[in-house]
């Protein structure tokens, strides 16, 4: 994964000191005085413990970006442009590198010392100096937070990569959200497609919608690639209305529509959740959207849920929760998911509850998403050659990033999923739930 055309000359590699021993005097006090990675300079320098995940320094652009973007977003963008990276498997190196800090008991926190030593060693590296332009593949969004034109070019920027860049990543029902293992993801005979075929079928399930009558009217807020669309319609016959703001996922949704012969109970629109005018519904899904309507914006979108809902009726949502900081962290909200917000799932409850649906089940699925992830990772490696000739070196080291980091946020519960089951009250008071849960 190293790069080897350092852009900066290489000074000689037989000194005894040089650049990494530079960078590593400023970083090693974040790590409570002993450095859990080692560092390669582009002059050939090296500092750190041998054996450790090994950091490569191949442009002195870095340290100007660390300068004006010190922490997580500047780190990331030198690495998306080559100008750091990583020696080996970029998951396990991150993994190896937190165990250390955690053995060691020291909690990285930049201070301003720190960015003070970082400027003066910038400076007397000759890396002072204008800062690099933003990457290419970095999020340039406008206009009002949250507004209907924004809202799609944030989806746009992620979701209109490309389908079939998402068809190298994804099962083959295109299901871009957390699975559900019901089986041992060690079995190599249970793959993320049975795990995911699974979560649809939960879903559908918790709706009800194995028990729903000859007209049954089922809505999916941001649907997606149509994963649980079409698995609603073709395994238990409701009709079903989706709704995208990307433009590749309908052409997708809809090309797989006409080849399944599902006209007549599948129709995907181009159209807002603000917009949807044509409830009531009897059943309602958003999985993994709610994430993307914003915090102000969170309760529009959870009345219009209960707008659209009919009484009595069930709805499902699945989201993504952030125990740390709200939002979605500066690489995510940077590159990936612009305007991405997310909060702890309690949090989320109380909105739901505030637009007046009744919560009446919070399933947390957290690990599923660390074997879901790790799925992805290995089919994105396997696939590396194809997805860099696709979308170019840029864009796919963003996506190596995401997926690494995505994995260890879930893995280390700094951020989790949940399943959140709510019933449009009626004004008997009945939720028209089972008397026994059974799923």
């Amino acid at each position: 994964m190293t790069l080897t055309d350092a852009r900066t000359p290489a000074a000689d590699p037989g000194t005894t000191r040089g650049v990494a021993h530079e960078m590593a005097a400023v970083v090693t006090p974040l790590f409570g005085g002993t450095l859990p990675l080692r560092i390669r300079a582009w002059d050939g320098s090296e500092a750190g413990p041998a054996g450790a995940p090994t950091v490569v320094v191949n442009d002195s652009a870095a340290l100007r970006r660390l300068v004006y973007r010190p922490g997580e977003l500047g780190l990331a963008q030198a690495y998306v442009t080559g100008e750091i990276d990583v020696e080996g498997d970029l998951l396990d190196g991150f993994r190896r590198v937190w165990q250390a800090v955690r053995e060691s008991g020291a909690s990285p926190r930049l201070t301003l010392s720190t960015v003070l030593a970082g400027l003066r060693t910038a400076k007397g590296l000759g890396a002072f100096g204008r800062p690099p332009e933003p990457p290419a593949s970095q999020a340039r969004l406008r206009g009002r937070l949250h507004s209907l034109t924004r809202d799609r070019d944030a989806i746009s920027h992620h979701y209109d990569l490309s389908n079939d860049f998402y068809a190298l990543i994804l099962d083959p029902h295109m299901a871009y959200s957390c699975a559900y293992f019901t089986q041992d993801p060690a079995d190599p005979t249970y793959t993320v497609e049975d795990a995911q075929r699974d979560k649809l079928d939960l879903v559908c399930r918790k709706l009800g919608l194995h028990e729903a009558g000859p007209g049954h009217r089922h809505l999916d807020i941001g649907c997606g690639w149509g994963s649980l669309s079409l698995y609603a319609a073709e395994t238990y016959g409701v009709q079903v209305v989706g709704v995208t703001i990307a433009k590749e996922q309908k052409a997708f949704i809809d090309a797989r529509i006409a080849e399944r012969g599902l006209q007549d109970t599948v129709e995907i629109r181009l159209q807002d959740y603000r917009d949807v005018p044509d409830g009531p519904y009897d059943t309602v899904s958003s999985i993994e959207m709610g994430e993307h309507v914003g915090q102000k914006n969170y309760p529009v979108y959870t009345s219009g849920i209960h707008r659209l809902l009919k009484d009595g009726g069930r709805a499902l949502i699945q989201q993504m929760s952030r125990t740390t900081r709200p939002g979605g962290g500066p690489f995510i909200e940077a590159f990936i998911a612009p305007d991405m917000h997310m909060r702890p799932v309690g949090e989320t409850v109380d909105l739901i509850e505030q637009a007046g649906l009744e919560v009446r089940d919070v399933h947390a699925l957290r690990e599923h998403y660390v074997w879901t992830v790790d799925a992805w990772y290995r089919t994105f490696e396997d696939n590396w050659d194809r997805v860099v000739a696709m979308v170019g070196e840029e864009v796919a080291r963003v996506w190596r990033l995401y997926l690494v980091g995505g994995a260890l946020a879930f893995e280390e519960g700094r951020m989790g999923v949940d399943q959140i089951l709510m019933v449009r009250p009626t004004l008997s008071g009945r939720s028209g739930l089972p008397r026994v849960r059974t799923v």
